[in-house]
């Protein structure tokens, strides 16, 4: 570390803790040149994470997108807010544990399908119904139809994929 003073890079560290809640670490130096003393800050460097869209531009990712989302398709149902952000947390933490650097809007939308799908069928079928663009009634029977079988996000899937020659297709 080059001293802010004497622009020498000889230094000693004096102390060393942890800083910012443990998300940098504060050291205290000192220049073995003029001995004066400076601090510095050691943080973990961050790569954006992009969410690719189907149009293949790239966006970064923001989870108040997702949180929106979420809470739209639970506008009215008796859903406490905090189970609201304990799931908007979980689908974050899978999206930041499986993807570092670019993850497909399809895996961040079928990732909150799975979680709206134990959550509330209501808020499950209203957010799949955007996700998967439904756009006439036999889509939304077979969406519907799909999760009363009781078909993962792969009868959805099926349904969004079957809508695309009839009127439903997926957009991001």
């Amino acid at each position: 570390m080059r001293c802010p003073f004497c622009k020498e890079d000889r230094d000693r560290v004096v102390d060393s803790r942890a800083s910012e809640g443990g998300m940098a670490v504060r050291r205290r130096r000192e220049c073995l040149a003029c001995r004066r003393r400076f601090t510095s800050y050691e943080r973990v460097e961050e790569s954006p994470l992009k969410v690719v869209k189907k149009s293949n531009k790239r966006a970064a990712f923001d989870i108040n997108k997702v949180r929106t989302g979420v809470e739209l398709a639970c506008r009215n149902l008796a859903v406490p807010a905090g189970e609201i952000e304990a799931l908007v947390h979980r689908v974050e933490a899978a999206v930041y544990q499986h993807h570092d650097r670019e993850v497909s809007s399809r895996v961040v939308g079928d990732l909150v399908m799975e979680e709206l799908r134990k959550l509330h069928p209501i808020a499950y079928i209203r957010f799949a119904s955007v996700y998967l663009a439904v756009k006439d009634v036999e889509a939304f029977r077979r969406l519907v139809s799909n999760f009363l079988k009781g078909g993962g996000k792969a009868a959805g899937r099926r349904g969004a994929e079957k809508g695309q020659r009839g009127g439903a297709h997926r957009k991001d």
